[in-house]
């Protein structure tokens, strides 16, 4: 099974862009990279890969229970080679795990055959979105709230490296999302353009 979903449903409106680049969706656990990389890849009527579902795929297995037979920095190895692969497929909209962009290696490689676009939530949105789920590997920690902190604060000065930023706040809906991102990559005519 691949990570790139064709059964996504394309926009009407997608005759009306051109992508050029695959958009990669950075940014931390919560942030919403599936569900608007989902939607925007819908509006633009591109397929929609996702990093995480393909190495779950591949392993047969679920990242939480990959961290925990083979660690991170195995996990680390293969989401890079998977990374790459999703690059170099058709273009389209690519969600990564949270820690993917941390990696000098996959942002060069993102930068260098892709678009990144950083959706950037304050921690309280965060919380909010991520506090009932048990499949985060990274919080299965004594108090699950600090340690989404200091990866919060560890990790935005990666993010902050990405080529666009868009606000992810816990009031707008994923259409409106799409519309900030759209809004953002049009700023960038070599990932798309109108038509």
């Amino acid at each position: 099974m691949s990570g790139i979903e064709h059964n996504t449903v394309p926009d009407p409106a997608a005759a009306a862009f051109e992508l050029r680049k695959t958009v990669v969706m950075v940014g931390m656990m919560g942030a919403g990279k599936t569900a608007v990389g989902r939607a925007l890849a819908a509006r633009l009527g591109v397929p929609f890969l996702d990093s995480d579902a393909e190495i779950e795929s591949a392993a047969n297995m679920s990242i939480p229970e990959i961290f925990a037979r083979d660690g991170e920095k195995f996990f680390r190895r293969k989401e890079s080679q998977v990374i790459g692969r999703l690059l170099n497929e058709a273009r389209g909209v690519l969600s990564t795990g949270g820690g993917a962009f941390l990696s000098a290696e996959n942002r060069k490689m993102i930068s260098e055959r892709g678009a990144s676009v950083w959706l950037n939530a304050d921690l309280d949105v965060l919380w909010n979105r991520v506090r009932h789920k048990d499949t985060r590997p990274l919080l299965r920690t004594a108090d699950p709230r600090a340690t989404l902190s200091g990866l919060f604060e560890a990790r935005v000065p990666f993010y902050s490296q990405a080529d666009l930023t868009v606000v992810s706040d816990g009031d707008a809906a994923i259409e409106e999302m799409v519309d900030r991102v759209i809004a953002a990559l049009l700023t960038r005519p070599d990932v798309l353009r109108r038509i």
